[in-house]
């Protein structure tokens, strides 16, 4: 009977997930599926053309799936297929119906919770009985040919058996979500080929029972010399340092140079110590209140990054722990921002030198935003770095007080990366083992296919979020159950001591030789290379230690600035360019030849291509910034022709001089929080690129607040980690409403203190163009926080000369413009930014003589010394008003007006001219606004009264 359905039955089509594994492992290899089914696809793709010849094409798996549903449904079963045959091939269906819902399904059922708190769940589809199947069918030998046990048949016993212990031990695998055939075969082929079971040597077993040691014997050290203080134990997850060290071994053999990690607190400082190698003694002194560096903040002792050379036999790898906040998950885009930077460095476009390794809690993957956001970048162009080694260390419990069914709303807290199609490796924490074959087939993935992979070990937290809580209180029936528990390391000894691999003593004396080097300060092994350096190592000496200073040699000559202005506005033969678009190269090209003042649009590109063409590199990235938001910048430009021309784009800034510095421009996806953490890891591990990241309206930022508090602002004082990012912020009030108007001046304000970052509102091209260059020239790197205008874009009067490009610099006060008699001045307006146009238009139509405009075009470091010099000009000076745009309560003047007090003399009054205070950046109606508008330069102009502050 069995003969007879192998050589007869065929085309039986009523199990639509079977037939499309079949159709996919053809399109794949046509020789891996039985004759008769090659033999019909091969049928299905022969399609007659008009012509009459026939041609050979690929069909869609969808109407292959329909055309075998729609014959089941007609009842078409072959002639030559006899009655007993068709009960077989209806066995043999509903064989594939099983093997498909272990793949789908396994990991439903697989053994995963050390603490065995639930029952495993019933899951109808993995028995046989569920499709009618017997205990009289499991000795019938069938087809296991889409298998890969290693046998082409075997008996429904042998398979099912095979199916539990590859899906339902102590690893379940998510992967049949993922859309790549190559990819779902590769993990079937891995998987069912071992049987889900690790082939490991003795030593391989002694070194994972060696982490294992160290990781938990660190966290008994800590807990019993330093009671009660936060450490943010792991106690309970101790295969995830096994784990962590396979990666770092195995990626050295791949290839891998560098590996960027970031993580959480919990269990960070195992990681420093027992993974990078950190001093045992310089972690002790840290828990004593000390500390080995003159950082003027500091931060606390599980925040702290850490780099190394670990050797691996594969060669040197460099590894790096990225400083992180105590909020969940924001390093992620930080870390992947660093390896895109590295890997650039190298030349590495597949990421095969540098591997970026994220590790999350469970509760903290599924519930924070950036991490939607950031693996929304794993593809697009600009930010992919090669896939991602995600570690979760699931402790099955979100916080101490948190109730598991509170903290998500999916089945999984890997859910999410599901939306790139990553598969998943679901691993009981407590098969130490099966937690490294896991690790070995996540690593071998990610090298291979370029693509995020996610290792779930399910484990627990033996004490609470952190050491002072006391977890029994809120979670009693997991604790009873956490209480009873050896750990996982005494499990895994007694394991290997059963297997003769070790003996009892041998894992006593392991203990004691752990607790005696962290007695002495040292570690048990020296896993670091003290004199190994990279030649790709960036060196920031140049770059730290330096006094603050405005002055910069910005300028560039003449001629060079003409030869830069031809670079960028000559098009290639045949390049269409939509009229608007012309109009505007066409424009360049004049203001380059000197014709007519440059505008906005032409300083930056003017700022940009002089430092490409002297090697620095360029990195512009934010929503629309190819093109600008406001339509200004076309850096990108689009070919309008109907025939193709290199891809139909055309990038002249790339294209500026032989040997230039790399330019980049790249519209983002529409997220502010990891698009602006990715490019502050970039800048963080590259100081000789401009690395700008630019906000649709400088509003939009606040989606982003988190990056800009705890990394742009504060991370050289917490952890001397300098950036030289960039932030362009549309800014000004031209009756936009409430999130169109302001790019919250105030706070970036007031986040200032030790030189910590630049603030600035230039106002003329020429400005931004000088202030884009200083802030590569200067040899330090600091934040930048620019408000860019929207109005002055075209502004007829917001424009510069050449000469103003090659004689000038960057004006951290421009005072008055217009020519007056000093003597006869008795009041100056200070403002920034857009509104100094509105003044110095209101001046005119009141024809006054006795007010000065002045510009403070930086906010911070406030410009003392520049802004007292303008003052002094005035001898007859009484009154100074600061005029903004923005609310009483908002924009600079609340942390500003201390400053300029300073720079009044004896019984010269200060006074505020804007709009009231509000609760919202700006009004919604456009006649408001305007209203608003008059009042405030009327009151620039007008009495004193008020908030007035006399020196």
């Amino acid at each position: 009977m069995m003969r007879s359905f192998q050589q007869n039955s065929y085309l039986f089509g009523g199990n639509a997930p079977y037939v499309e594994e079949l159709y996919e492992a053809y399109l794949d290899n046509p020789g891996s599926v039985p004759e008769k089914w090659r033999a019909y696809f091969d049928q299905m793709q022969l399609v007659p053309s008009s012509h009459g010849e026939v041609n050979e094409r690929d069909v869609a798996h969808a109407p292959v799936v329909q055309s075998f549903a729609q014959r089941a449904k007609k009842g078409f079963i072959q002639p030559q297929v006899q009655s007993a045959d068709l009960e077989v091939a209806k066995k043999q269906v509903h064989v594939q119906s099983i093997i498909a819902a272990y793949r789908f399904l396994g990991s439903r059922f697989a053994d995963l919770d050390p603490l065995k708190r639930q029952e495993r769940p019933e899951i109808p589809e993995l028995d046989p009985a569920f499709y009618g199947l017997t205990e009289a069918d499991m000795d019938i030998t069938f087809s296991a040919t889409n298998t890969y046990f290693g046998q082409d048949q075997m008996t429904l016993r042998e398979i099912v058996k095979a199916l539990r212990d590859t899906y339902c031990r102590s690893i379940g695998v998510e992967y049949m979500h993922i859309n790549d055939p190559a990819q779902k075969r590769w993990i079937q082929e891995r998987i069912e080929g071992s049987l889900g079971t690790a082939s490991l040597t003795a030593d391989q077993k002694l070194r994972i029972l060696d982490r294992l040691t160290a990781a938990e014997g660190l966290e008994r050290y800590l807990h019993t010399r330093y009671v009660g203080q936060k450490r943010f134990s792991l106690e309970g997850g101790e295969s995830f340092i096994a784990s962590i060290d396979e990666i770092i071994q195995r990626a050295g053999t791949e290839g891998i140079q560098e590996i960027v990690i970031g993580m959480a607190h919990r269990g960070r400082l195992n990681v420093l110590v027992n993974t990078l190698g950190k001093s045992p003694s310089q972690l002790f002194e840290e828990f004593e209140g000390k500390h080995a560096d003159d950082l003027p903040a500091g931060d606390v002792k599980y925040h702290q990054g850490f780099s190394s050379d670990v050797s691996t036999p594969g060669g040197p790898v460099h590894l790096s722990l990225a400083f992180n906040p105590s909020h969940l998950e924001i390093v992620n885009p930080v870390v992947e921002g660093s390896v895109k930077a590295r890997q650039e460095r190298r030349g590495d476009k597949e990421g095969k030198q540098v591997l970026p390794v994220l590790v999350h809690g469970d509760a903290a993957f599924a519930g924070q935003g950036v991490i939607m956001e950031t693996l929304n970048l794993v593809h697009t162009r600009g930010y992919g770095t090669g896939g991602t080694v995600h570690i979760v260390i699931n402790n099955q419990i979100g916080f101490t007080t948190s109730d598991p069914r509170d903290s998500r709303s999916t089945l999984y807290c890997t859910d999410v990366v599901k939306m790139i199609e990553a598969p998943v490796f679901h691993v009981n924490g407590d098969d130490p083992e099966a937690v490294i074959f896991a690790t070995q087939l996540a690593l071998d993935f990610r090298m291979t296919f370029q693509q995020d992979i996610v290792i779930d070990i399910v484990c627990f937290r033996k004490l609470g979020h952190n050491e002072q809580d006391t977890p029994a209180v809120t979670q009693p029936l997991m604790y009873k159950k956490i209480a009873q528990h050896p750990g996982t390391r005494a499990l895994y000894a007694e394991r290997l001591a059963m297997q003769k691999v070790i003996t009892a003593d041998d894992a006593e004396k392991m203990i004691a030789d752990f607790r005696a080097a962290m007695d002495s300060g040292k570690h048990s092994r020296d896993p670091v290379l003290t004199n190994y350096k990279s030649k790709f190592a960036v060196d920031w000496s140049p770059y730290l230690g330096k006094k603050w200073t405005d002055a910069a040699d910005t300028s560039v000559p003449s001629a060079e600035l003409r030869r830069l202005s031809e670079r960028i506005t000559s098009i290639p033969e045949n390049f269409k360019l939509h009229p608007l678009v012309q109009k505007v190269v066409a424009d360049r090209a004049a203001m380059g030849r000197g014709e007519t003042p440059l505008d906005w649009g032409m300083g930056e590109h003017l700022a940009f291509a002089s430092l490409v063409s002297s090697g620095y590199a360029v990195r512009i990235t934010g929503q629309d910034c190819g093109r600008g938001t406001f339509t200004h910048r076309h850096a990108v430009l689009h070919h309008q022709g109907r025939e193709k021309w290199n891809e139909g784009t055309y990038i002249p800034l790339e294209n500026v001089a032989e040997g230039q510095g790399p330019f980049t421009v790249i519209d983002s996806v529409l997220s502010e929080e990891a698009v602006l953490g990715f490019e502050y890891g970039y800048s963080t591990a590259e100081p000789n690129a401009l690395v700008i990241w630019e906000a649709q309206f400088g509003d939009f930022a606040n989606g982003a607040q988190v990056v800009i508090d705890q990394f742009i602002s504060s991370g050289e004082v917490k952890w001397g980690r300098a950036s030289g990012l960039t932030m362009m912020l549309p800014h000004g009030y031209e009756g936009q409403g409430p999130e169109h108007s302001s790019a919250r001046i105030e706070r970036y304000l007031q986040l200032c203190a030790e030189n910590n970052i630049q603030v600035c509102q230039p106002t003329t091209p020429a400005q931004i163009f000088h202030l884009l260059r200083r802030q590569m020239i200067r040899l330090f790197r600091k934040p930048l926080v620019i408000f860019t205008p929207k109005s002055l874009l075209r502004h007829k009067e917001a424009v510069s000369t050449l000469q103003d490009l090659s004689r000038g610099h960057f004006h951290t006060v421009i005072g008055e413009t217009q020519e007056v008699d000093t003597a006869k001045i008795k009041r100056a307006v200070l403002c920034s930014g857009r509104v100094y146009y509105d003044l110095v238009a209101s001046r005119r139509e009141r024809n006054l003589k006795d007010v000065a405009i002045i510009r403070v075009e930086q906010l911070y470091p406030f410009p003392h010394k520049s802004l007292g010099a303008e003052l002094r000009k005035y001898p007859n000076l009484t009154e100074v008003v600061w005029c903004q745009d923005e609310p009483q309560n908002q924009g600079p003047w609340f942390q500003i007006q201390h400053n300029i007090l300073e720079n009044l003399s004896e019984g010269q009054r200060l006074g505020y001219a804007g709009r009231p205070a509000s609760a919202s950046p700006a009004v919604g109606y456009y006649a408001k606004h305007n209203e608003q508008q008059k009042a405030l330069l009327d009151a620039a102009f007008g009495k004193l009264k008020g908030f007035v502050i006399t020196k």
